[in-house]
């Protein structure tokens, strides 16, 4: 346990995002749910200070970089937390922010329908079953919710 504990402090004092989502199954298996809950949170906190960093300094946060990936699948997260939380105004704010911050167009137009389903005030369970093709975004391999099924009317 200690080794991973060296680890993942390696990690966060090198503001490695990508390392943490690679001991993340390790920490699953060796964590309590608090400690767990702080793993994320450390997650979360670099991937806020990668994206002020890029705001800051007008940067696109590339998909093929391995930081950029990590810092945009972590704030990705977050967003859909908010969603499934009941938080659309919250989550329609950062779905915004990531399709604008991101070099990939593909990723960027599938936050643009994130973002209209929270502005429409669909529930994320009923976008999910509604509007998400699950079993082509299973398959597509993207960290996010990519293939949808039908546009959202406004």
């Amino acid at each position: 346990m200690q080794e991973l504990k060296d680890k993942i402090f390696q990690a966060q004092s090198e503001g490695d995002i990508a390392s943490l989502y690679v001991l993340e199954s390790q920490a699953h298996e060796s964590f309590d749910e608090d400690t767990l809950m702080a793993y994320y949170a450390n997650i979360l906190d670099l991937a806020l200070e990668r994206l002020t960093n890029a705001l800051e300094n007008l940067d696109k946060l590339d998909m093929n970089e391995v930081q950029d990936f990590a810092t945009l699948r972590a704030l990705y997260e977050y967003a859909i937390e908010h969603y499934s939380a009941g938080s659309a105004t919250d989550a329609s704010a950062l779905f915004e922010v990531l399709g604008g911050i991101s070099n990939d167009e593909q990723f960027s137009i599938a936050m643009s329908v994130h973002r209209a389903g929270c502005d429409a005030k669909i529930p994320f369970d009923d976008f999910i079953d509604e509007y998400v093709d699950m079993v082509a975004t299973q398959n597509g391999g993207k960290f996010y919710i990519s293939t949808f099924k039908k546009e959202i009317s406004q």
